[in-house]
C-alpha cells in the first residue's frame, strides 16, 4: 500500500486556510460569504488560487458548450469545492470527482463549512492521473 500523501504541503496549507476561516465565521453562513472569505484567506496567506475558474469539458476530444465552475484552483493543481450544508452527501462527493475527472487534476478536496461542531475536509484522488 503507498502511504504517500499527493501534494501534502500544499493541501495542509490549503486547510489550514479553510481552518482558519471556520474557526472565525463557525457554521451557519452561507455559501458565498465562505467563499469570500475563503478567497482573502488564501491571499493572506500567499496559497495561489484562482476563484470559479471556468473548466471546459471534452467528449472524444470536443469541448462541450458545457462547462464546470469549481470554487477555487489552488497552486494551478489542486481542485477546492466547499458546500455550507449540514453533511456531505454523495451528490457532493461526485461533483468533485467529475471535476477531477474534466480537469485531469490528480486532487481534489471537498469542504464543509456548514457542519457542526467542526470542519468538515475530504480529499479526493483521481487515480488515473496517479
Amino acid at each position: 500500500m503507498n502511504d504517500i500523501i499527493l501534494f501534502k504541503e500544499e493541501s495542509y496549507r490549503i486547510t489550514g486556510a479553510c481552518f482558519e476561516v471556520y474557526n472565525h465565521m463557525g457554521s451557519g453562513f452561507l455559501e458565498a460569504v465562505y467563499q469570500e472569505c475563503l478567497a482573502i484567506e488564501f491571499g493572506d496567506q500567499n496559497i495561489p488560487f484562482v476563484e470559479q475558474p471556468n473548466i471546459i469539458v471534452k467528449y472524444k476530444h470536443h469541448a462541450l458548450k458545457k462547462h464546470f465552475v469549481p470554487d477555487f484552483l489552488c497552486y494551478d493543481k489542486i481542485v477546492i469545492e466547499i458546500k455550507a450544508e449540514k453533511n456531505l452527501d454523495n451528490i457532493d462527493r461526485a461533483q468533485i470527482i467529475n471535476y477531477l475527472k474534466a480537469t485531469e487534476l490528480q486532487l481534489g478536496i471537498l469542504v464543509n463549512f456548514g457542519h457542526y461542531p467542526k470542519l468538515e475536509t475530504e480529499r479526493f484522488v483521481n487515480l488515473k492521473k496517479v
